[in-house]
């Protein structure tokens, strides 16, 4: 493999060329967040042949392009999206799923454009690059240990804001699909967990990137793991207790965060940013009422939840997005957290900024929720004890409970079910009764 490779021959036509397959595919795609808004145009930030190709068989283009959308905020750059996009001048059958379109003009006319990743040899060259590190046009591509060679690729198809390819079942490639300057948190966290000597979390093993945005990480795949949100629905389907789980998997909560504290900064928030952590909270809480009028009766109870919110907490880096669908339980009965990019609607400024860890421990309270719902009659009691448990298992490894601080507590809960609130009344309207129903608690003093 050269250390560098061409950008394609003719960049100024190349996405023009591309743009009528891109309107009409992007849009489709899950991992696109710009859904609802229509595309008015593309930047080409890069283009890099990781596969030429003018040659007989395919090859693999690499993109970095901006999506143009009405009604972003002024001064915000568009949405930027990174596609690997194989060439070729027949596709064969077995990967007619994955075509896009045939170009009709410029550089690559008479082509077949597809999803690389579904093509095992191009997904294939994409973990040989990874194996040896060095530089590729702007790419560059970071190993931490010896991998080893021709390893059978497959695609996952359960991500939703990425896209992930397994090799032989022992590595599991993320590829961040939408792009922003700077580190991602899901290799800067366990990255970071990795030199704390943290074994709860997947160390990455290689990771490639462009200036300053990571583009994918490499890391172990936990093949003989279940996620807990799967457990947790099992539990409830058997009439078993959870509780045990529960516990265990708060520890691992907490050996995580002070993991996370030995490695990065902390610091202890003054009365004023607590007052503007509120501030905001009620902000979202007015915007989702005017979206979703079923809130308008309980607005005055929630704010006074964000109110009482005191000063004080200390904040670090967290995971940020925590729940029961981002851990793995592995054979052995031992807990793993996996998936440390956050929230990827929010900007990557917001997302690595220090936060109280009550933040994750209310995502999970919020799971237990949810799982428990999923059942019927709905098990509230189920749920009430996993919440119990969890905290307890917490505080056994923490030496801090976060039922200490309820006032924050009630807080992150309140504001996650706040944000719940919206997501369901737009995606999955029959469960909106799940976060109404936090929504009725919470609101109740």
């Amino acid at each position: 493999m050269p250390e560098t490779a061409s950008t394609t021959r003719a960049p100024d036509a190349l996405l023009p060329s591309l743009a009528p397959l891109l309107h009409e595919w992007l849009p489709r795609q899950r991992w696109f967040a710009g859904k609802g808004r229509r595309v008015t145009g593309f930047t080409l930030d890069a283009a890099t042949e990781l596969l030429p190709l003018d040659g007989t068989g395919p090859g693999l283009l690499h993109l970095l392009v901006r999506v143009e959308q009405p009604g972003r905020p002024a001064g915000t750059p568009a949405d930027c999206y990174q596609l690997l996009l194989g060439v070729r001048t027949q596709l064969p059958p077995r990967l007619a799923p994955a075509l896009i379109g045939r170009i009709r003009q410029g550089p690559l006319a008479g082509r077949a454009v597809y999803e690389g990743l579904r093509d095992p040899r191009l997904a294939g060259l994409l973990y040989e690059r990874l194996r040896t590190p060095g530089s590729t046009g702007p790419l560059r591509f970071h190993a931490t240990t010896a991998l080893p060679p021709a390893l059978a690729p497959r695609m996952l198809d359960a991500e939703q804001s990425n896209s992930s390819l397994v090799f032989g079942d022992s590595f599991i490639l993320k590829i961040f699909r939408r792009v922003s300057p700077g580190a991602n948190p899901d290799l800067e966290l366990p990255l970071a967990l990795s030199r704390a000597g943290c074994a709860r979390v997947p160390a990455p093993v290689a990771w490639f990137e462009s200036g300053a945005s990571t583009l994918g990480v490499l890391q172990p795949f936990l093949r003989d793991s279940r996620d807990g949100w799967r457990l947790a629905l099992d539990a409830l389907a058997d009439g078993r207790e959870f509780t045990v789980e529960a516990r265990a998997l708060g520890r691992a909560t907490a050996e995580v965060h002070l993991a996370l504290a030995e490695a990065l900064p902390t610091r202890r928030l003054a009365r004023a940013e607590t007052e503007q952590l509120a501030a905001a909270m009620d902000r979202r809480l007015h915007a989702a009422a005017q979206a979703v009028p079923a809130l308008l009766p309980y607005v005055p109870g929630l704010r006074a939840v964000f109110a009482a919110a005191s000063g004080g907490a200390a904040v670090q880096r967290i995971h940020g997005d925590l729940h029961l669908g981002q851990t793995l339980r592995g054979s052995d009965g031992g807990w793993a957290v996996i998936d440390f990019e956050g929230e990827p609607a929010k900007p990557l400024d917001e997302r690595r900024s220090p936060q109280p860890t009550v933040r994750d421990v209310a995502g999970m309270l919020r799971s237990f929720d949810y799982a428990a719902r999923t059942h019927r009659p709905w098990n509230a009691d189920w749920a009430s004890r996993c919440r119990a448990a969890y905290c307890t298992g917490y505080a056994e490894a923490s030496g801090v409970d976060p039922r200490a601080d309820p006032a924050l507590l009630r807080a992150y809960e309140t504001d996650k079910a706040v944000y719940e609130v919206v997501y369901e009344a737009r995606h999955r309207p029959d469960w909106l009764p799940v976060p109404m129903s936090a929504i009725e608690r919470l609101a109740t003093r």
